[in-house]
């Protein structure tokens, strides 16, 4: 009787943990719905200002903002990472752990002055606990990221910029392309004339042409459209990012959680019918004593 009171606390234990992991799902399920909803909308305004961007910085025509250059040699780069603030997501937080650690090992070689930047109690631990200590953390962005949350960033990271204290950003995060598909990549936000290649790279087509089949009329200036133009277009990208990484999270999420519902179906048939045959061989040697024990008393 013990083996099979042991297979019944073990397939109740198995139970109980597949209502927690079915429940994770439809809840990470419904996060999704709304953090790909947010996304989307973004998408479509993100990819034509940053062709916009594209297109004036390789116009050729005089017209400048300090967003839009780079900077030779780069002294000061920081490196942003976001991952999450909790686990059960598969391999999400880990595959972008690998390519930020990788990437920060190259710009510490490249660069006099690296900074980290880390988003996420995964991303801060995982450094922390290879012995690098991130040089800001941030813990409030969660899988709903506000617009104004990251323009307090964006404007931390501009003025330093502007103001020559930061040559380079790069950020490492896992980009949204379909719900099949979430890469996790590392992109140069600033400068932003880096953004034109980046965004023929994932498959948006090309933003740039040659100055001589592009033409722009100003109107008042071209120096007041582009102090209103380019850091908006630096704000919707990285707010891109976050919206990105957020629903990237989500899917890593839900998938993980299916899984682990499905194996936790699995098992508790496997244990069902284990549980059955051990249930069934005891009542059948207890059949066996009685029958036994009768045929002793009629001798």
């Amino acid at each position: 009787m013990a083996k099979a009171r042991a297979l019944d606390k073990r397939r109740k234990a198995i139970r109980n943990i597949h209502k927690i992991t079915r429940t994770m799902e439809l809840i990470s399920r419904a996060n999704f719905s709304r953090a790909m909803a947010r996304a989307v909308a973004a998408s479509a305004y993100t990819k034509r200002i940053t062709a916009l961007v594209g297109h004036l910085a390789q116009s050729g025509l005089e017209v400048a903002h300090p967003l839009l250059h780079s900077r030779e040699p780069v002294r000061s780069a920081i490196l942003l990472v976001l991952t999450s603030n909790r686990g059960l997501c598969g391999g999400y937080n880990a595959a972008v752990f690998r390519l930020a650690a990788s990437r920060w090992n190259a710009v510490g070689g490249e660069v006099a002055e690296p900074r980290l930047e880390v988003s996420g109690k995964r991303g801060i631990s995982a450094f922390r606990f290879r012995g690098v200590q991130p040089r800001q953390s941030y813990t409030h962005f969660n899988d709903k990221p506000t617009f104004a949350e990251v323009e307090a960033l964006a404007n931390r990271y501009q003025e330093e910029y502007l103001a020559g204290r930061l040559d380079r950003l790069e950020i490492a995060y896992t980009r949204f392309e379909s719900l099949s598909r979430q890469v996790p990549v590392v992109e140069t936000l600033l400068p932003l004339g880096a953004l034109a290649s980046e965004e023929e790279e994932a498959g948006n087509g090309p933003v740039a042409v040659s100055p001589s089949a592009t033409f722009f009329e100003f109107f008042p200036s071209p120096e007041a459209i582009l102090a209103e133009v380019v850091p908006t277009s630096f704000k919707i990208k990285l707010f891109k990012c976050f919206l990105d990484a957020a629903v990237s999270e989500q899917i890593a999420r839900m998938t993980a959680m299916k899984a682990a519902t499905e194996n936790a179906e699995a098992m508790i048939d496997m244990l069902t019918m284990t549980y059955n045959r051990a249930r069934q061989g005891q009542i059948t040697a207890e059949l066996l004593e009685v029958v036994g024990g009768a045929e002793a008393l009629n001798e």
